[in-house]
């Protein structure tokens, strides 16, 4: 068990304030298109550029597509969108598609863009000495970048009526009226629960997720921050978040959000056996980038130090490379789960229908 203290959120280097309005302005559209451009001195060849498609909608990541510019003279062009809009999309374009690299979030997400073709196998000996087996393709179709951990977080000063240590004993019939959960749709609840069908088989899976929505203190809804803070207020007893909410939450300057923080204990499940279950944010070339150079060389740089620091104290992300740092670090050390990253994408459609047998909405 850790109980969250009270931190400050740390950064690496101010944002530059002069995208911020038209970020905000196109994210409202659903939608974001910008060229990033440095005055640095270019080390690469006038004119060079990299398309990126990015589902991931965090400001601080300004900041890591300004230094590789900076490095590099490498100007990046960015489109931000959802991701299922922006695997359409690229689709769509075919071969005369501008994007170079697509940049997701969750390995479910990253494995249905290699099942549409999206991406093409990068041969890069740096990426494969820095990022670990199991958060990569196979193929090496697509990289982890960031990792973020499901967690079981419950209000420290009302308690649990029994010691939760596994996702399994959210199950437990003594929870029952005390489960707060996102919906099954989510794709953070899928890829877990294609772990848990990993781990233990479908008909065991079932069997939790029949016992989880009978504990249920309401109907699923909301994201996890809306989890976290109904567990705060009493409202539900346990729940499962990504720890980079719970790291927001923490490095917050808002009073309420550090409040909710400093009501909140967490548990890394499952690390007798298989550990805690991780997911990633992560990124491939596409089939028919333009720019597939440059594509690899930000690929290989998003590894690099400056990126994965950035990740950690900008996101509050764990680094697939480097030691951790940031508001997670006071969450203490874990085992995690070491399948594939892969397998969070494969199992997915069973885990749909596991969802759907239960009455998980």
């Amino acid at each position: 068990m850790h109980l969250l203290p009270k931190v400050q959120k740390s950064v690496i280097q101010p944002l530059r304030e002069r995208f911020r309005p038209a970020i905000v302005m196109l994210r409202k559209l659903g939608l974001t298109s910008l060229m990033l451009a440095l005055s640095a001195p270019h080390t690469a060849a006038a004119g060079e550029v990299v398309n990126v498609y990015s589902a991931r909608h965090y400001d601080t990541d300004i900041s890591l597509y300004e230094e590789f510019t900076r490095q590099t003279g490498i100007e990046v062009n960015l489109i931000e969108g959802g991701s299922d809009a922006l695997m359409e999309r690229i689709v769509n374009e075919g071969e005369f598609t501008s994007a170079d690299l697509l940049i997701t979030v969750d390995a479910g997400r990253l494995w249905r863009a290699s099942e549409k073709g999206i991406f093409q196998a990068t041969d890069s000996p740096v990426l494969q000495a820095r990022v670990p087996a199991n958060l990569r393709d196979s193929s090496n179709l697509w990289f982890g970048l960031s990792k973020r951990v499901r967690v079981i977080a419950y209000n420290k000063a009302v308690g649990l009526p029994i010691d939760v240590a596994r996702y399994e004993d959210l199950a437990n019939p003594a929870l029952i009226g005390s489960v707060c959960m996102r919906s099954s749709s989510n794709i953070y609840n899928l890829s877990l629960m294609s772990s848990i069908i990993q781990a233990q088989g479908a008909e065991a899976a079932e069997t939790w997720a029949n016992g989880v929505v009978a504990n249920f203190a309401r109907k699923p809804q909301g994201n996890d921050t809306a989890q976290l803070r109904a567990v705060a207020s009493g409202e539900c007893g346990v729940t499962v978040a990504n720890t980079y909410y719970l790291g927001r939450l923490m490095g917050s300057a808002d009073a309420d959000d550090k409040a909710i923080a400093n009501a909140l204990a967490v548990v890394f499940p499952n690390q007798q056996d298989r550990g805690a279950h991780v997911n990633i944010s992560g990124a491939g070339v596409t089939r028919y980038a333009p720019n597939k150079a440059n594509a690899v060389k930000f690929l290989e740089y998003l590894t690099g130090d400056f990126a994965q620091r950035l990740f950690a104290e900008g996101n509050n992300e764990y680094p697939i490379v480097g030691p951790t740092s940031g508001p997670v670090t006071f969450l203490g050390e874990f085992t995690e789960d070491r399948i594939n990253a892969a397998i969070l994408g494969e199992r997915q459609a069973e885990g749909v229908r596991v969802y759907d047998r239960a009455g998980w909405q």
